[in-house]
């Protein structure tokens, strides 16, 4: 191996490990899936110690959009126009049975799935999500930020789990 590529190689881990644990989230709770998401970010489950502590309130200051309850199609292009406004490299988090899948909310009115919308790297089903869910969640996006690296090669999105497709 030459030593250019040894250097770049030790440049994609170390930014990738820096990456992992400075994850700047920016939440878009619709629903009743809030509560639990509020509920793991205080101190007993400590994200912090993820690097997922402070919430953005900024789309173009994320790294990380947790979209978290049930979304409408009415709601649909602003999640869109959010998820445009990030800066890459970004990755999707989909909190909750209603945001993987449509919930049991099935009418005309619901998204079935985020992931028909904008793509999605890392599903926390539940409803709501157990805060222990969220925790292997954030883990799951860790390894995922970790091999993206500085090159800018990245895995493709998840497909939907077996379990959520209906």
């Amino acid at each position: 191996m030459s030593e250019a590529g040894f250097f770049t190689t030790r440049l994609d881990e170390a930014v990738g490990w820096a990456r992992k644990f400075s994850i700047f989230q920016y939440p878009f709770v619709t629903a009743c899936c809030g509560m639990e998401y509020m509920a793991t970010a205080c101190s007993h489950y400590d994200v912090d110690r993820f690097g997922a502590g402070l919430p953005r309130f900024s789309p173009r200051q994320a790294d990380v959009l947790f979209v978290v309850g049930t979304i409408s199609h009415k709601m649909a292009p602003v999640l869109k126009r959010i998820y445009d406004q990030m800066a890459e490299p970004k990755w999707v988090v989909a909190f909750g049975v209603c945001t993987c899948t449509g919930g049991f909310y099935d009418n005309y009115a619901t998204v079935m799935g985020i992931d028909t919308i904008i793509p999605v790297d890392v599903y926390i089903p539940g409803c709501p999500p157990r805060p222990e869910y969220v925790l292997d969640g954030l883990m799951k996006l860790q390894v995922k930020i970790q091999e993206h690296g500085v090159s800018g090669a990245r895995s493709a999105p998840e497909s939907r789990p077996a379990e959520l497709v209906r």
